[in-house]
């Protein structure tokens, strides 16, 4: 729980500076990009977050990947920061944090849509439409299948979820009947 709070407040303050100086987005994809690189990179994770390894060692294999994507001077120092005030690791949860922040900051809410069988791009626009009326923001749609809820779609947007699926209807008619026949 204090590992989020912390990545949070990074987050928020990583933001807070991209707002000021209108760099909000350039942050987001030079954040998603170092941490992508560093979580597809076990080694490189582990070269920058081993405290067995020499603390300057270990800075001089951060300034030479913040060098090679040649980075802002604003990440630079976020990410020297981190490194110094012994944050790096969370770089990822950091990186979470700021994509759901940048997402709000532009009006827009991911959301998760599961359906039994594959949905036509018409489908999916109407979807998403009508979810972003619901909520009122734009919404950005990830797509999966899942063959098991037998017809219907599942749709989660944060804490909200949207269950029309013919499996889940199935189970509530199931616990109807049964409580009907308890009488």
């Amino acid at each position: 729980m204090k590992n989020l709070a912390i990545a949070r407040r990074y987050a928020k303050a990583l933001l807070l500076i991209g707002k000021e100086d209108a760099q909000a987005e350039t942050y987001r994809e030079e954040l998603m990009g170092i941490s992508s690189l560093v979580e597809r990179e076990k080694s490189l994770e582990h070269a920058i977050t081993n405290p067995l390894y020499n603390a300057s060692d270990r800075k001089k294999v951060l300034l030479t990947i913040i060098e090679k994507l040649n980075l802002s001077k604003v990440m630079s120092s976020f990410l020297i920061l981190l490194f110094d005030k012994g944050r790096i690791g969370f770089l990822g949860s950091i990186n979470d944090f700021y994509q759901k922040l940048a997402d709000d900051l532009k009006g827009i809410v991911r959301a998760d849509l599961i359906s039994a069988v594959e949905l036509s791009p018409d489908t999916v626009d109407k979807i998403r439409a009508t979810l972003s009326k619901k909520v009122g923001k734009d919404v950005i749609l990830e797509i999966e299948q899942d063959s098991s809820l037998i017809g219907g779609i599942i749709t989660r947007i944060g804490d909200l979820v949207l269950d029309g699926s013919i499996k889940t209807q199935l189970i509530n008619m199931r616990e109807s009947l049964k409580r009907s026949e308890g009488i």
